[in-house]
């Protein structure tokens, strides 16, 4: 054997030997944020999960908003990227606790009871106005001592939250997108799908409720998205006595 066949071939042994390792040291990356991601959503390999999906409060006929069917499909991607399996279910037909199997809970408490359920139970300090007759604070937000009012198609809220029951360490994570309108909704699974790494390094497995703005969707859809407070404190702690006083046709989370 010459020096240039041995050069050639060991050429060839060096790159095959670099090859397999950049193939292992990806699929160990890959493996690695694969895990982290169904711990920070609840989801390991072939677990259940529950989707949660409200009604379009604009008809008398049981449908869904076509934005909210975008946020389904969205979470349900979701949810076979962790390869876990999913159940849909009408928000009228959920007769069940937390913490068994992660659910995602999408729409407001005017078109979701579930919602109003979860609010009811882990977040005291929220508010939403759910009075049909137009007005300057229909579809606000009350959190704590702040409103949040509605600006059709410019500016508009929507609350995500990942909580959990209790302390128990196997208990599987509630999402809530509670907004103000439909395309709200939707935006807020977008942006957990795009920022669930970074959500998972800022608050490790741990309940959060972020207030987020949706701007100008008139426009942009629900692609411009701003965080604009972390508001777990406050939507976990009961509302101050001046912002109970508010209309009756109010939703109280309490």
């Amino acid at each position: 054997m010459n020096d240039d066949l041995r050069n050639i071939i060991l050429g060839v042994v060096a790159a095959g030997i670099s090859a397999a390792l950049g193939w292992l040291a990806r699929t160990a990356l890959w493996r690695r944020g694969l895990r982290r991601k169904q711990a920070f959503f609840g989801l390991p390999e072939n677990s259940e999960s529950l989707l949660v999906v409200n009604r379009d409060p604009a008809t008398s006929e049981p449908a869904v908003h076509r934005f909210d069917v975008f946020a389904l499909l969205e979470l349900a991607a979701l949810i076979k990227d962790c390869g876990a399996n999913l159940q849909v279910v009408t928000q009228d037909n959920v007769q069940q606790g937390f913490g068994e199997r992660t659910e995602f809970c999408v729409g407001g408490p005017g078109s979701n009871r579930r919602m109003v359920a979860h609010m009811s139970a882990m977040l005291p300090g929220v508010r939403v106005n759910v009075d049909p007759e137009p007005g300057p604070d229909r579809g606000a937000f009350q959190i704590g001592a702040e409103r949040y009012r509605l600006d059709p198609g410019v500016t508009e809220y929507v609350l995500l939250a990942r909580l959990t029951a209790g302390q128990r360490p196997d208990a599987r994570p509630v999402f809530l997108f509670c907004g103000q309108r439909a395309i709200t909704n939707q935006a807020a699974t977008r942006y957990l799908a795009r920022n669930h790494q970074r959500l998972a390094r800022k608050h490790g497995n741990n309940t959060f409720v972020l207030l987020l703005k949706v701007v100008n969707s008139q426009a942009y859809g629900p692609d411009v998205v701003e965080l604009v407070e972390d508001v777990s404190r406050a939507a976990q702690a009961p509302l101050p006595p001046a912002a109970t006083e508010t209309p009756r046709s109010s939703h109280r989370a309490s």
